[in-house]
């Protein structure tokens, strides 16, 4: 009983102390942020995966970094990637539920694979928890009014489906 009082203290202190360090955003390691740098100046380039790599490896490196999950789906939409993207994005916001950029990138990714009412249901969310005013609410809200792309379908595709037999 007498450790009590000061056990109490203790564990506010701790408390405190990682309530702060959880909402802060940290820097990356600096391998890691050399190989995002590298992966920026990659998708800059239009070299999606040479950026894809570059970020990979810094996840591997530092695999605690948010952000990065961020940089790996915007490069994998960028490849036409939009399922990866979407679990890119779904890993952010476990880690962060309110992470605004997840929601609007993640509306955006759906909308690109024709869902749009899940696209409007990021939206929804979005609006919510950053209001009608926010660049992020805005942007997913002017790509849900433009609609989704077309899909351009390959040769490859084509072929494939004209040697295909016709069932009578």
């Amino acid at each position: 009983m007498r450790f009590a009082p000061a056990a109490a203290a203790l564990s506010l202190a701790l408390a405190m102390t990682a309530s702060v360090g959880w909402s802060a955003e940290r820097e990356p390691d600096p391998r890691a942020a050399m190989l995002i740098a590298e992966g920026q100046s990659a998708l800059k380039g239009g070299d999606v995966q040479a950026a894809i790599d570059a970020y990979e490896a810094a996840l591997t490196v530092d695999p605690g970094y948010t952000p990065l999950y961020l940089r790996l789906a915007e490069a994998a939409r960028k490849d036409q990637l939009q399922g990866k993207a979407i679990s890119y994005y779904r890993e952010v916001l476990t880690r962060d539920p309110r992470n605004y950029a997840a929601i609007a990138g993640e509306g955006e990714a759906l909308l690109e694979k024709g869902a749009l009412e899940k696209a409007r249901a990021n939206l929804a969310r979005l609006e919510s928890v950053c209001g009608k005013t926010c660049p992020e609410t805005q942007k997913l809200a002017a790509a849900i009014a433009t609609g989704p792309a077309p899909r351009v379908m390959t040769a490859e595709a084509t072929i494939a489906t004209e040697q295909q037999p016709q069932s009578n």
